[in-house]
């Protein structure tokens, strides 16, 4: 199952220094595509214990999205974002010249295995985020196997798009064998659960980069600090001041313990031009009606993204840069924030 929309060209277009073949498209567009889990792969199941589902032909819940443009100079790069379908994020990074995809994965599990006092093992959320992203057995909480994983419903998505769509050269994301796809051309991100989970998968799987909406968070959690597969320069984050992860030191935590600092300060993108200085910490402080749950949306396009008196988004830079901007160049390190509660469980 699958539909085609052709949509506006998104936002300029990104010069990588090593293209990939020209498209050969009769018809260039940018198409938008979409199917269901469960109808591309015979091996994705249903995990009700946890509410990941398939839902129904009326309501399914397994839709996943993908989208590439074909006018756009190909840059050879493969976003998987982690949420629900965003098709505004979309319509921008497909005009940057990157492919993008939105898989099923096992998000619900949260209100079910973690509620009240911080379990004592500091890697609790850390070993059900790892094993819903690759299907490996790390959980004795969840079971969740590698065709139901991210990495397994992404490889299955990918496989699909180059049968159905073979112009939008999605085949340059698989190996050789077609047996995985190339993670090194792969952008993680994504927004609240979806970007701690990005995050923490890009600990553990060296991807090209990982672009962090509102998070990560688990703030009583140490996986943050593990040796990283993904250099720290790769990691990029962007929330909005009056999210409660800021009240709650939750992100400050994170991303000092990821190292960014080691990048450069956090950056308020209202007070600094791009390119903010190089860093890797950008926040807003844009009006949001000091509403805390439309701060929390409000980094990414959408109904609660802050828009100039032209309607026109604020923070069209700001998405290309998390998206684009070349990771070997940095900004120059900073102390960490003594203000930063690190210790949350002592709180």
């Amino acid at each position: 199952m699958f539909t085609r929309t052709l949509c506006a060209l998104g936002a300029s277009i990104f010069a990588a220094s090593a293209a990939p073949e020209a498209y050969k498209d009769s018809k260039p567009q940018r198409y938008d595509l979409k199917a269901r889990a469960s109808e591309i792969d015979p091996a994705a199941k249903e995990h009700p214990e946890i509410s990941f589902v398939f839902g129904d032909a009326a309501k399914p819940q397994d839709l996943e999205h993908a989208c590439v443009d074909t006018r756009v100079p190909d840059q050879g790069k493969l976003v998987i974002w982690l949420m629900g379908h965003n098709q505004g994020l979309f319509e921008h990074v497909s005009g940057y010249g990157l492919h993008a995809i939105q898989v099923h994965y096992a998000n619900g599990w949260f209100a079910k295995l973690y509620s009240g006092k911080p379990p004592e093992d500091d890697l609790f959320l850390s070993k059900i985020r790892l094993e819903a992203a690759t299907g490996e057995d790390l959980s004795d909480k969840v079971s969740i196997p590698k065709a139901d994983s991210i990495m397994g419903r992404s490889l299955a998505l990918v496989k699909w798009l180059d049968k159905e769509q073979p112009q939008g050269h999605w085949k340059q994301f698989l190996t050789a064998d077609g047996k995985d796809l190339q993670w090194d051309k792969v952008i993680l991100s994504g927004i609240s659960h979806g970007s701690t989970t990005a995050a923490r998968m890009a600990k553990q799987i060296k991807v090209d980069r990982v672009v962090m909406f509102s998070g990560p968070r688990d703030q009583y959690e140490a996986w943050q600090a593990l040796p990283s597969a993904t250099p720290a320069n790769r990691f990029f984050g962007f929330s909005h001041v009056l999210d409660d992860g800021w009240s709650g030191d939750h992100y400050c935590r994170s991303w000092q313990m990821l190292k960014l600092q080691d990048y450069g300060p956090i950056v308020n993108v209202e007070n600094t031009p791009f390119p903010y200085g190089n860093t890797r910490r950008l926040v807003t402080d844009a009006d949001v009606k000091n509403d805390p749950k439309r701060a929390h949306g409000a980094v990414v396009p959408g109904g609660s993204a802050p828009k100039d008196g032209a309607g026109k988004y604020i923070h069209e830079e700001v998405w290309k840069y998390l998206f684009t901007h070349p990771v070997e160049e940095v900004g120059k390190p900073v102390p960490v924030d003594p203000d930063c509660t690190m210790d949350q469980r002592g709180k």
